[in-house]
């Protein structure tokens, strides 16, 4: 199994400042290589394309968010034509504040994750509760809905191109991170759902994401059914990304 350190940079840095720390990721990754991890960067669309030309093929990049159309009159919004021009190849569908915050529905976002994959483009698809739906015992409930809609349509055939993620939504930006029996928790569920979606389930990556920082990160890779980690604010410098991509 795969296991993939992905950064996720949120509405934070310039191009300048995304040019800055994409390169002082990859000299360190060029300088001392990890053999096990799959490295990844989500940085904001203005600085796709610089971050990917830092890369040096050391990592991979990825677009936070796209819409379902090849070209069109949908104003403000990125193709994944436009995310391959840019250098990337990953595509971030589902994330809880695209959920809560612009109230993208399941339907949107199975769309997202059907119309990125038919394009080439691989996909993390972001999955959760908030704190009410874990109070009320719908953690189950709530990952079955998101998971089978959101992959609603794939096959075998795509389970080499798509990772989940869990994103507790009440441990994102609160400086709460879940404990280890709740991550178990959630992943074992996770992982029952993937499996009787696909016949390799068993094969597609989950990571663990809800501020993840270099202190937690390794006892967080030591459990059951986690497969990676998506990273928030540590991400934003390289310093503390590479201690968690080493962990």
């Amino acid at each position: 199994m795969r296991t993939i350190i992905a950064a996720n940079w949120k509405m934070n840095k310039t191009h300048a400042q995304a040019e800055a720390v994409a390169a002082e990721v990859a000299a360190s990754l060029k300088e001392q290589p990890v053999q096990d991890r799959e490295v990844l960067i989500f940085p904001p669309a203005t600085s796709l394309d610089c971050v990917s030309q830092a890369s040096q093929g050391l990592y991979e990049t990825g677009i936070q968010n796209f819409y379902p159309a090849e070209d069109g009159a949908y104003t403000g919004e990125i193709s994944p034509a436009m995310v391959h021009d840019a250098g990337g190849t990953w595509a971030l569908v589902g994330h809880s504040e695209r959920r809560h915050i612009f109230m993208e529905p399941d339907a949107l976002i199975a769309e997202k994750v059907n119309f990125a994959l038919a394009h080439d483009l691989k996909v993390m698809l972001c999955v959760g509760e908030t704190l009410e739906e874990r109070e009320a015992d719908q953690l189950r409930t709530v990952l079955l809905r998101q998971i089978t809609s959101g992959v609603s349509g794939q096959t075998a055939a795509s389970v080499d191109n798509i990772a989940v993620a869990y994103e507790p939504v009440w441990a994102i930006g609160t400086g709460k991170s879940a404990g280890s029996r709740e991550i178990l928790e959630a992943h074992e569920i996770i992982r029952d759902i993937l499996r009787a979606v696909f016949s390799d389930g068993e094969s597609v990556p989950i990571l663990y994401g809800g501020s993840v920082k270099p202190g937690n990160a390794h006892e967080i890779l030591g459990l059951d059914n986690v497969n990676g980690l998506l990273v928030g604010g540590a991400s934003l410098e390289a310093k503390s990304f590479l201690e968690i991509v080493r962990a």
